[in-house]
């Protein structure tokens, strides 16, 4: 048995409410479900340094930290008939505080089984990407979402993907 992860296999959750706004406005947002994303990019983290030569020392420069930075999140996937995402972003932009949201990614193993994940933190959608159409090309439509937030942690417990369908599923019945 190989410890190698699959990378195709993922889900995205994005909490329902913004916890970051009072209870009575954040109950004016839209909820957002679990996501079927075709590609999730971002996760990332990247620690500043400055350098600090000390006289008399030739061996090495001394690498002091400053500050630490996140990358954004960018998630694509085929265009569905929600406009949940846009919905997100545009709350964003009519709100003094954006519509901030906790959310995670998660990688599954084989059987469907979370075996990895990635809680991200305050985040806002501050970029929404439509899809490029084009009447010579039987590509699906692509729409995109950028994220940037406050911060990553590891998620833990599990995650059981055909609870997520289940619960997805009943959103739409």
């Amino acid at each position: 048995m190989s410890d190698e992860l699959p990378g195709f296999r993922f889900i995205v959750t994005l909490d329902p409410a913004d916890a970051y706004l009072p209870p009575a406005q954040a109950r004016l947002l839209p909820e957002l479900a679990p996501g079927a994303f075709q590609e999730a990019k971002g996760l990332s983290a990247e620690l500043e340094v400055m350098t600090h030569a000390e006289g008399g020392l030739n061996d090495y420069v001394h690498q002091l930290p400053v500050r630490h930075s996140w990358g954004r999140l960018t998630l694509s996937r085929g265009i569905a008939r929600d406009p949940l995402l846009w919905q997100w972003y545009e709350s964003g932009l009519s709100q003094s505080l954006g519509a901030r949201r906790d959310g995670s990614v998660m990688l599954l193993d084989y059987d469907g089984r979370q075996v990895m994940g990635w809680n991200f933190h305050a985040g806002i959608a501050v970029k929404w990407g439509g899809p490029e159409l084009n009447a010579m090309q039987g590509s699906v439509a692509i729409e995109t979402l950028e994220i940037a937030h406050h911060g990553l942690s590891l998620a833990g417990g599990t995650f059981d993907i055909g609870a997520a369908i289940d619960t997805v599923a009943g959103l739409f019945d």
